[in-house]
């Protein structure tokens, strides 16, 4: 009984030291990343919001033209892309931030006179997209999100391994030992 225990704990133990040597950095970047997310606005990673004149909304200007005043400014002054990922909008800060599909950067425009009013790098975007392994479907410009999918699904189920064998590795000895101690006695 003792040496099958002792068998199985050298199995639990080639399989975690093989899987960590294997994923040690994806697991590590991992860990940084979830620490700069959680850091994110202590850190400076995503732009500051800008205040404007609080308005009714209603007295906006319409949210085309606050797409089509961004879209311009990154087309013709950036000279980066101007296909929009998402809009955020800020009515009780007065701004809508744009964000842009191809590059990390965030235009805030004031929702009532559609003055820029902010041109910023969002860091936090990138380091999310490393951070869930979107950074390779981005860099390869593509739409799917097979690269995220999978490194994020091979990641965790390595770390759920990691938790069971490092489980059985603590566990295994233990029952040794109070096997060996009932034998004694």
């Amino acid at each position: 009984m003792i040496s099958k225990k002792a068998h199985q704990t050298r199995i639990y133990r080639r399989i975690h030291k093989w899987i960590s040597i294997v994923f040690v950095f994806f697991l590590v970047v991992i860990g940084i990343t979830a620490i700069l997310l959680a850091w994110k606005k202590e850190l400076g990673l995503i732009p500051k919001t800008q205040t404007t004149k609080v308005e009714n909304p209603s007295n906006w200007i319409p949210l085309e033209r606050m797409m089509a005043i961004g879209q311009t400014f990154a087309r013709d002054s950036l000279q980066k892309s101007d296909l929009i990922d998402r809009i955020d909008v800020r009515p009780e800060k007065g701004i809508a931030k744009i964000v842009f599909q191809r590059h990390f950067t965030e235009i805030q425009v004031d929702g009532f006179s559609g003055e820029i009013l902010s041109v910023s790098q969002r860091n936090s975007d990138l380091v999310e997209k490393i951070h869930d392994g979107s950074i390779l479907d981005f860099l390869m410009v593509s739409d799917s999100e097979i690269s995220k999918i999978t490194y994020s699904t091979l990641t965790s189920v390595v770390l759920l391994l990691l938790c069971f064998t490092g489980f059985f590795l603590w566990y295994l000895p233990k029952m040794i030992k109070k096997l060996k101690n009932q034998k004694v006695t």
